[in-house]
């Protein structure tokens, strides 16, 4: 799919959360709107897509609205949000909820490197940098120097040990690429946390989260039933991903298999797992 790509200029990029995000933070920040990863794997089951106001009757994965000033705009509004979140709790942002930091378009526009260099210089007390992308291991320098003055957690989605669907797309970035990312990260001292939502078949679980251990800090494991903000998963439902999941393990699209995986998990990484809305923020269940 083609994907149409605008620039724009923003009055504000930090928006005060509602909903799922709620107790997990209190802003959150989108350096694009759309997303260039839409027609790949994690685009097929991504929640954003049935979002009508942020979509406007174009299919997800079509277009990409750079937000260029957006730097800027966290540097005019940071000294405000942070008062007001510092009442009644602390400063945290996830970047991002609805399109990934990393898409290819960012090695031009620079839009999520020029965000991260503000934050180092004026930091939130906690920054949740969520992708699906192996290239944020191109930006460990700047992360290692935002982790010196803030709670850094990276987010690598990784929901499955397998590459590839039946009839669906390639994923953004391979299994293996983002779990080298988690590697290299990690190593150079950043928190690394393995989101695997929505939770696809795994050929091996014993192996997937052995290997989960070995390279992040934690694990979060997050179904599509709960996860995608309907009752009983009926927005996934309604795309191609759910028959693709049944077509390999038909036991897969009931909520029973995210607890049989949270338990073989919970073997690997004892209270290190989290699951669902509490794992994102960094809720894990006791060992």
């Amino acid at each position: 799919m083609a994907v149409t790509v605008s620039q724009t200029q923003v009055r504000s990029i930090l928006t005060r959360t509602s909903g799922f995000l709620r107790t997990v933070c209190s802003h959150s920040l989108q350096p694009y709107q759309g997303c260039s990863f839409g027609s790949a794997l994690c685009g097929i089951g991504c929640y954003v897509r049935h979002n009508g106001l942020l979509t406007r009757g174009r299919a997800w994965g079509s277009f990409l609205e750079v937000r260029t000033n957006a730097a800027d705009a966290y540097q005019r509004q940071v000294v405000v949000e942070r008062r007001w979140a510092r009442r009644n709790g602390h400063f945290s942002i996830f970047l991002s909820s609805s399109t990934d930091p990393f898409v290819p378009q960012e090695k031009k526009y620079g839009v999520t490197a020029a965000i991260l260099a503000a934050m180092c210089d004026m930091p939130p007390d906690e920054l949740i940098l969520q992708t699906h992308s192996h290239t944020i291991a191109q930006y460990v320098d700047r992360l290692t120097t935002l982790a010196a003055v803030c709670n850094l957690r990276v987010h690598i989605s990784i929901e499955s040990d397998r590459d590839t669907l039946p009839g669906l797309p390639a994923p953004a970035s391979s299994v293996d690429r983002r779990f080298a990312a988690a590697a290299l990260l990690r190593a150079a001292g950043i928190r690394v946390v393995i989101t695997s939502a929505p939770l696809l078949p795994i050929a091996d679980p014993e192996a997937f989260f052995g290997r989960i251990a070995a390279h992040a800090d934690a694990v979060v494991i997050d179904h599509f039933i709960g996860g995608d903000g309907s009752s009983k998963g009926s927005r996934t439902r309604r795309t191609s991903l759910p028959q693709a999941m049944a077509s390999v393990d038909a036991a897969c699209t009931d909520l029973a298999y995210r607890d049989r995986m949270v338990d073989i998990a919970r073997r690997h990484l004892p209270g290190r797992v989290g699951v669902s809305v509490d794992g994102f923020a960094g809720r894990f269940l006791l060992p």
